[in-house]
């Protein structure tokens, strides 16, 4: 991986753009909160600025595979699983854990991003609409965020646009 690779989640556009070496690499489509930017612990809302992607989890889980408290659970998403749990905030297939880096915006205290647990993850391919729609985290279409996993490194930086 390298270095000068850094990823930019756009709030008003509902876009995650890999950047390298000055130059955008690809772009997504995402799912940001459902309550706009904010940084409150208990709000609900996507925290803005500075972030490092402090842990990748998933790695060699198939596709669709569901997660609860960043464990696989053995279940792969399905219409059937999402009538069983109809209020489940799913997370799928993989997560980049997000650690704000602004001490007293998104980092420590009541403002922190890890605390939070904040991800870009995937989620029910058919909930990402190009609006926001989630928790706090920033969702992503499965094959989406699988191809971004194998794409970055953790500690690669993260800007989020408001």
């Amino acid at each position: 991986m390298r270095a000068d690779r850094y990823l930019e989640v756009f709030i008003a556009d509902q876009q995650l753009v890999v950047w390298q070496d000055g130059g955008i690499v690809k772009t997504y489509p995402v799912s940001t909160a459902k309550n706009g930017p904010g940084e409150r612990m208990g709000s609900e809302c996507t925290p803005t600025g500075w972030h490092r992607i402090r842990a990748k989890i998933g790695a060699g889980q198939p596709i669709n595979s569901v997660f609860v408290g960043r464990r696989p659970t053995g279940e792969v998403y399905s219409a059937e699983l999402a009538r069983q749990y109809p209020r489940r905030d799913w997370i799928l297939s993989r997560i980049l854990w997000l650690n704000g880096m602004e001490p007293g915006k998104n980092r420590y205290g009541r403002v922190d991003s890890g605390w939070r647990y904040i991800y870009i993850h995937g989620c029910p391919d058919h909930l990402l609409q190009g609006r926001p729609e989630s928790h706090g985290c920033i969702r992503m279409k499965n094959t989406d965020v699988i191809e971004l996993f194998e794409r970055v490194a953790a500690g690669c930086p993260v800007f989020i646009h408001r």
